[in-house]
């Protein structure tokens, strides 16, 4: 296997990375209802526009875009002060079983960490059963007052890392 760097994303590769979120995500497709899916599909792939208040950090090979991350160095109005936010953490399935998940999220942690932060946040759902096993892991834990429900049917389950 080839070199696997974990960086921010240059300009030419944001169609990439945005490629790289929906060919993970779309095996969850089926489960969510196809209006939810519809606005969810478009928010994931709008990686320009979350660039104004975040770093996209990618796991590049000299080839192509293996995986993404979003961080964001302060958490949304929805988290406590004080905190950094992780988003659409995605590999490619090509990409998958070399680590590079969690590369990508301890490159957050160490961004964190490295600018004083206290915290990290991340949501998730039940759906995403590698991601949160991977999560727990590495010593995040559930913050069920921090979920949201953005279809009767799906809980979306947040998590903390404290730093």
């Amino acid at each position: 296997m080839e070199q696997v760097d974990i960086r921010e994303a240059r300009d030419d590769e944001l169609d990439a990375a945005a490629a790289v979120i929906a060919s993970a995500y779309e095996q969850y497709r089926p489960a969510i209802p196809v209006d939810a899916w519809e606005g969810y599909q478009r928010d994931m792939m709008d990686v320009r526009g979350r660039l104004a208040s975040s770093k996209l950090l990618v796991a590049a090979g000299a080839a192509k875009v293996l995986g993404c991350v979003t961080y964001f160095p302060a958490a949304s109005e929805s988290w406590p002060a004080g905190g950094a936010y992780i988003r659409l953490l995605a590999v490619a399935p090509i990409g998958r079983g070399l680590g590079l998940g969690r590369r990508l999220t301890e490159a957050c942690v160490e961004r964190a960490r490295a600018a004083g932060i206290s915290y990290i946040g991340l949501h998730t759902t039940s759906l995403m059963e590698v991601a949160r096993a991977m999560y727990e892991r590495m010593g995040f834990v559930r913050l069920p007052e921090a979920d949201f429900h953005p279809t009767p049917q799906m809980t979306v389950m947040a998590y903390r890392l404290d730093l």
